[in-house]
């Protein structure tokens, strides 16, 4: 792997993992001596940083991008219609024995929410694998391309929003019902279910930035 390629790897996870955090300052010489790359490979990775939105610049230098209100209601009018493709298409393409075993795995996710050992990860982790499974039955490759800037950034919200359990045993009951519509071949059930996930979802992320997300989360420790 090149030096630039490595370099960009590694900036990136840290600031989809929020190891760098929105208006971290990163610094060339800083940066270079923690990644153990020299100085060109370093512009070059902030460089594809840059145009992909993770970080911009500031004076002289380059910082993690912030993360506003308006930058997730425009993620979210991207994704809307490219992820409603992708379920569509995989209702049509897919194998519905697969769809509907992941259907159960997401009916009985509780357990792995309430567990406090890892669970959480687990469970992104299945839907990870429901994500996988949509894109390998749409089978259309200019969709996966599209959607790929998409879902890094949609990561880093995810961590903006980290998580109480009442959202997420939502959240697994609405993939529960985009996994059973495709299990069933019904491309306009999946659309729909898609539809009802991805609003309640954004509902949930722009919370924080608005500061109903740390009210709610001081009642559900304290009430």
């Amino acid at each position: 792997m090149r030096a630039s390629d490595r370099a960009y790897s590694l900036l990136r996870s840290d600031i989809v993992e929020w190891r760098l955090a929105p208006g971290d300052l990163l610094a060339e010489v800083e940066q270079s001596a923690r990644l153990g790359v020299s100085r060109t490979p370093l512009r070059e990775a902030l460089s594809r940083l840059v145009a992909e939105g993770l970080a911009a610049p500031a004076g002289r230098g380059v910082v993690v991008s912030a993360i506003s209100l308006d930058a997730v209601t425009d993620l979210f009018e991207v994704r809307l219609p490219l992820e409603c493709a992708a379920v569509r298409l995989a209702a049509h393409r897919g194998d519905p024995a697969l769809f509907t075993a992941l259907a159960e795995e997401f009916a009985a996710a509780g357990r792995l929410i309430e567990d406090d050992d890892g669970g959480q990860d687990a469970y992104y982790a299945l839907v990870a694998r429901l994500d996988r499974e949509i894109d390998d039955a749409a089978r259309n490759p200019y969709l996966l391309q599209a959607q790929k800037p998409i879902r890094t950034h949609l990561a880093r919200v995810r961590r903006l929003a980290r998580d109480n359990p009442r959202r997420l045993l939502a959240s697994a009951r609405e993939h529960e019902q985009i996994a059973l519509a495709l299990g069933a071949g019904n491309a306009e059930l999946a659309e729909a279910s898609m539809r009802v996930h991805l609003h309640n979802s954004l509902q949930h992320l722009r919370s924080p930035l608005t500061g109903d997300h740390d009210t709610h989360h001081r009642e559900e420790h304290h009430g």
